[in-house]
């Protein structure tokens, strides 16, 4: 009697777990009919999409002198794209290829488009001029629902819950603001701009060397995140001490020459940095009582008011972590970042040194685990 009893309670609860998976899949399916579905027109600017880029530049220029000196303040134009046009805002005289948008504005002012002639994210040049470029969110968000919906198997297509995949609006602020620090880079240290991007040149060659490294990276990269989480200073330093011998001890088992160790340095300095900017902007919004988001963002339902920065950070973290087994440039925006957090404890003022044209984020993280804390 009492194992019948278990499998009734087996039985019962497998009915139970399978409803539920059935209800949940039901209710996922209706949640999908219901999915953003993007602009009704793409040759102007969508009205939300104005009120995200107004967003973006208000909080430049109320906290960015916080995050980066000089950079909150820099006159950085702005281009938006979608899958038929690019949008140039903030650039008052624009080459000719640049038609101005008829019967629309941007805070009063002109703006421009032209055909989307393969769109960067990235400082693109305009004429003589560099802007930040960046997707519309709504084209990077159905970028990614179109890419899961692709790897999905046919069953799960319809079912996926594919609104987990929308990013929060500060995602997309803090992306264009992370563009527009590389144009501040570009203006600031311009010959190292340049040279940095000529060292993707040797990206094929490094990553052929990368897949025995992995391990290695792995305790680098694992050093590196307890250095930034460390509570106390000295810890810090004696973490960011082993980190470094570390990166040290890989790149000569490894022998990697000298144009792949400026690989690495290069793509820290012109990505780490613009990712710690990405990140230091959100968490100035967050942890600033006195800053006021535009009030026409309460129709956003994507804004969260900079409340969610400590579950990014977190999933930041994670995502570091995940790198060292992982193909592409993406590892060095964090191990760059990480850095860049480490220097901000244990050298105050190097950001006075780093927008120079030889300057690499471990040289001064190296100087700095010399100076006592």
């Amino acid at each position: 009697m009492a194992m019948k009893r278990v499998r009734r309670v087996i039985l019962f609860g497998a009915a139970g777990l399978l409803l539920l998976c059935l209800a949940a899949a039901g209710l996922s399916a209706l949640g999908n009919r219901n999915l953003p579905t993007g602009p009704a027109v793409l040759d102007h600017l969508d009205p939300l999409d104005k009120v995200r880029l107004q967003e973006t530049l208000h909080l430049k220029r109320e906290l960015g002198e916080a995050v980066w000196p000089g950079w909150g303040q820099a006159d950085i134009p702005v281009v938006l794209w979608n899958k038929e046009y690019s949008f140039l805002v903030g650039y008052p005289d624009p080459p000719a290829e640049w038609d101005r948008v008829a019967g629309d504005d941007f805070d009063g002012q002109p703006y421009y488009r032209q055909l989307a002639q393969d769109p960067q994210n990235f400082a693109v040049l305009v004429g003589e001029r560099r802007a930040a470029s960046l997707a519309t969110k709504w084209e990077m968000d159905n970028f990614m629902m179109t890419q899961f919906r692709e790897m999905m198997p046919g069953p799960l297509k319809p079912v996926f819950p594919y609104r987990l995949l929308i990013q929060p609006t500060e995602v997309h602020i803090s992306g264009v603001l992370h563009e527009s620090f590389h144009v501040f880079q570009a203006e600031i240290a311009s010959t190292h701009f340049d040279d940095t991007e000529k060292a993707y040149r040797d990206d094929e060659r490094y990553w052929s060397v990368d897949a025995a490294m992995h391990e290695a990276w792995k305790a680098e990269i694992d050093l590196l995140a307890r250095a930034i989480s460390s509570k106390s200073d000295d810890e810090a330093a004696e973490r960011a001490r082993a980190f470094l011998a570390q990166r040290d001890e890989r790149r000569q088992t490894y022998g990697l020459d000298a144009a792949l160790v400026d690989y690495e340095r290069r793509i820290e300095w012109l990505e780490g940095l613009a990712k710690y900017v990405e990140l230091g902007i959100w968490r100035e919004a967050s942890a600033t009582p006195s800053y006021a988001s535009l009030p026409a963002l309460a129709d956003d339902p994507d804004f969260k008011a900079y409340t969610t920065y400590s579950q990014r950070w977190s999933q930041e973290l994670d995502q570091m972590k995940r790198q060292a087994a992982l193909e592409g440039d993406v590892r060095f925006y964090y191990t760059g970042m990480a850095q860049a957090v480490l220097l901000d404890r244990l050298m105050p003022d190097w950001k006075a040194h780093i927008l120079t044209e030889t300057a690499a984020l471990e040289d001064l993280l190296r100087e700095a685990v010399q100076q006592p804390h």
